[in-house]
């Protein structure tokens, strides 16, 4: 596949830049993912539309990562919503206190104390935040609250656009089908009401030139459970297949050119180490799903990378083939 004839996305580039840089293969700081042609079609396809991109593929396949490569890459704000089976539509909008709100009228000095206002009492959610930053820091469109808003990783969002933002939200199939039904219609029209102040929140509108939206929704699914049709309809969806040998081995590239753990760089000794346990894990793969386990991870992969070369075992196989055994996962 040839590269898009024109392309929302700037050159992709792993670097530590000037946020600060995170180790492990789950890096959600953005520095570093090795991105196919497919994906990135399909992420600008997301970008023209402004439909959700959609994300499937095996636990560990890179799937949550992406967001904040794309962050970083289009100097977008980053924010992310970590599903779980009591996960709301509502809770990635907004949120509302009505216990603080209580046990501040009951110790309130009733003869001078102002009024108790609902706006105090609303936390904007991370859709809320890429819609429209300014209103989520005053809490709605009202009078100034009581306290600003705190923005979701503010001191890597600082450094960030004003207009732009990259929202995760991770294991969407976690939670039940209420929730992404009850996403439809803030993502599809890019704005929602806040119950209890009655403030309309609208996205920012984009410019005329530029992608379809100001913010881009990634969504990833194990696929534990079926998420609705109408919200697949919505989105663009991509599957993340398990990577092969060569793509293990560029993975390990990516990663460990930014680890700067040992000083040394990649040598002819790491490529030889990243081809073997690739290898290795290609194998195991095979034989778990021979047997109806679960396949080892990229994730598990890039463990015994960094392993070896932080325990000095990059040259010695017996040992290393022992640290393997222990880092991938056995259950079922």
């Amino acid at each position: 596949m040839t590269t898009p004839r024109h392309s929302f996305l700037p050159p992709l580039h792993d670097s530590p830049g000037s946020d600060r840089p995170t180790a492990g293969p789950d890096r959600r700081d953005g520095a570093v993912y090795v991105a196919d042609d497919d994906l990135r079609l399909a992420v600008d396809v997301a970008l023209a539309t402004g439909r959700p991109l959609l994300l499937r593929g095996d636990p560990g396949s890179g799937k949550s990562s992406l967001a904040g490569y794309l962050a970083r890459n289009l100097g977008r704000r980053y924010y992310e919503h970590v599903v779980t089976a009591r996960t709301t539509a509502r809770d990635l909008l907004w949120t509302f206190d009505p216990v603080r709100k209580l046990a501040d009228a009951s110790v309130r000095d009733a003869g001078g104390a102002d009024a108790l206002r609902d706006l105090d009492y609303v936390e904007p959610g991370v859709l809320w935040w890429a819609f429209d930053r300014a209103s989520a820091r005053r809490r709605g469109t009202g009078p100034e609250p009581r306290r600003p808003a705190r923005e979701p990783d503010d001191d890597l969002n600082a450094h960030r656009g004003e207009q732009g933002a990259v929202v995760l939200i991770d294991e969407i199939d976690k939670a039940d089908p209420d929730l992404p039904n009850g996403l439809l219609v803030p993502l599809g029209s890019g704005e929602f009401v806040v119950t209890e102040t009655g403030d309309l929140i609208s996205a920012t509108v984009p410019e005329a030139d530029g992608p379809a939206s100001n913010h881009l929704i990634v969504v990833t699914t194990n696929e534990e459970r079926e998420l609705p049709p109408a919200f697949l309809r919505r989105c663009v969806v991509v599957t993340l297949p398990p990577p092969g040998l060569d793509r293990l081995v560029a993975i390990a590239h990516a990663h460990v050119a930014l680890d700067g753990v040992t000083g040394d760089g990649v040598t002819d000794t790491d490529d030889l180490l990243f081809r073997d346990l690739a290898t290795r894990v290609l194998t195991a793969r095979e034989e778990a799903r021979t047997r109806g386990r679960r396949p080892p991870s990229t994730a598990e992969y890039l463990d015994a990378v960094h392993a070896c070369r932080r325990l000095g075992l990059a040259e010695d196989v017996p040992d290393r083939a022992r640290l393997l055994a222990l880092v991938l996962d056995k259950s079922p």
